[in-house]
């Protein structure tokens, strides 16, 4: 039963992430600030070894370069960010654990003003990017989810070839 709700929760979450995509394009600012992200959160970097199959969104890590991203996916290929890969997550903002449900639209613009912090590096202009959004929906709230995020993606597929994040 426990197993039925955690996937329920994910699939809203899910859901809600593709609700919640912008299409904002990169605003391809190196100097921005960078998003601060809880010092937990580790790099991709830190990963023992890619491509790592079937890593859930809610432990997704800022710097992760994923192949063939799906954002209503439950599962995505995190892989090295030098080798061809269609989005990155470039910031991550953590709700504390006592925080009450701020309701999907707060999120929204915390997702956005995440975005709009994450310092992308040069390399950006090559590309074409979108920024997307994720956060989580009531039910995965009351579940634990307190993480919000922003991608950047390629529209042309997996053609970016490293990392856009400092």
């Amino acid at each position: 039963m426990a197993a039925l709700l955690a996937v329920g929760g994910l699939l809203i979450w899910l859901l809600t992430s593709l609700l919640a995509t912008a299409t904002l394009q990169s605003a391809n600012q190196p100097g921005a600030p960078k998003e601060i992200v809880s010092p937990a959160t580790p790099s991709a970097s830190a990963r023992p070894s890619l491509p790592l199959n079937g890593v859930s969104p809610l432990d997704f890590r800022v710097g992760d370069c994923f192949k063939d991203f799906d954002p209503e996916a439950i599962e995505s290929t995190v892989v090295a960010c030098t080798t061809d890969h269609s989005a990155q997550l470039v910031a991550v903002h953590h709700y504390d654990a006592a925080d009450s449900y701020p309701g999907s639209e707060a999120m929204k613009a915390k997702a956005r003003e995440a975005c709009q912090r994450a310092a992308l590096t040069g390399k950006s202009s090559a590309y074409d990017l979108n920024y997307r959004l994720a956060y989580p929906s009531s039910t995965s709230w009351g579940q634990g989810d307190r993480r919000v995020d922003c991608y950047v993606t390629a529209a042309a597929g997996n053609i970016i070839k490293a990392s856009l994040i400092p």
